[in-house]
């Protein structure tokens, strides 16, 4: 099977690379700008020219993990929305039979009510322009007559994290500051489910392979609400951190107005056959373990 992987260079897509390398019977192309890429395309380029790289790939899935999460809104708009948009009208000119995984984000929801996991069938009021450009390329997907399915990611952790993200950027400064200190951390109030990165690529795997039809949204998360104040505790542990953590008290926009978000994950249980076999220590554990010196006690 010839699966064309979109954004292999991201964390999302190096781990979903990671587990298609290793599928038997699966042929990897990935796809982008490099010079290294199997097959050379820029999702803002427009279909026009995306439609001849695509006919002569001829995948037979696409599992697009391209995407932005922060920058301008001309720029969050060129990829979380116009790319995808591109893409499939590209495919239903190359490889109209094409299998299409789109990676989504929980930020489309915007906010839900505390104490509700929040299901697929769930209004999306997105509060900025990453939560918007992601649920403009949803749009995209859903009504393009593909066979197509959008996972809509929740907040993914693990090994690899990038400090964009509070996991990857606390660990970077734990590793700073040593193992004493004072780190300073904005508001940590929220409740956010934190899902593993290998098991959100576990769930892009099964997509791109599931034989039929799957239903055009699903969350992937882990099925927890979690502090995020207890998962920067786990990470302090995981660094063997003997400083302090001092809130500052100033917190993301979002961050303020999403109190508590937790996915609903039967829908991906049912049609995957898909669960997260891993738990939050797991994440944060492997977290530090990648940014850990060599030889340091982990």
């Amino acid at each position: 099977m010839r699966i064309l992987l979109l954004g292999s260079t991201g964390f999302l897509g190096g781990h979903t690379a990671e587990q298609l390398r290793a599928l038997p019977g699966v042929r990897l192309l990935v796809g982008g700008r490099s010079a290294a890429a199997d097959v050379p395309l820029d999702l803002t380029e427009g279909p026009a020219v995306l439609t001849g790289a695509l006919r002569a790939a001829a995948p037979e899935a696409v599992v697009n993990c391209a995407g932005l999460v922060a920058g301008s809104t001309v720029r969050l708009t060129d990829v979380n929305a116009r790319g995808p948009a591109a893409l499939c009208e590209a495919l239903r000119e190359a490889v109209p039979g094409v299998r299409l995984v789109h990676l989504g984000s929980a930020a489309e929801y915007g906010p839900t009510a505390p104490g509700e996991p929040v299901a697929e069938s769930a209004a999306t009021r997105p509060l900025g322009p990453y939560g918007a450009t992601k649920l403009a390329g949803t749009v995209a997907v859903t009504t393009s007559g593909l066979d197509a399915v959008v996972l809509r990611v929740f907040n993914p952790v693990g090994p690899g994290a990038p400090a964009a993200g509070l996991p990857g950027r606390l660990a970077a400064e734990l590793r700073r500051a040593g193992d004493e200190g004072v780190v300073r951390v904005g508001d940590l109030s929220a409740t956010r489910d934190f899902v593993d990165v290998r098991d959100v690529a576990a769930a892009a795997v099964r997509a791109a392979t599931a034989p039929g039809p799957l239903p055009p949204v699903l969350n992937i998360g882990s099925g927890r609400a979690t502090g995020v104040r207890d998962l920067a505790d786990g990470l302090v542990r995981a660094a063997g951190f003997r400083g302090r953590l001092e809130e500052t008290g100033a917190g993301s926009a979002r961050s303020t107005a999403v109190s508590w978000q937790c996915a609903d994950i039967e829908a991906a249980r049912a049609a995957l056959g898909w669960h997260p076999e891993r738990t939050l220590t797991d994440s944060l554990t492997d977290l530090w373990k990648t940014l850990a010196p060599a030889g340091a006690a982990l």
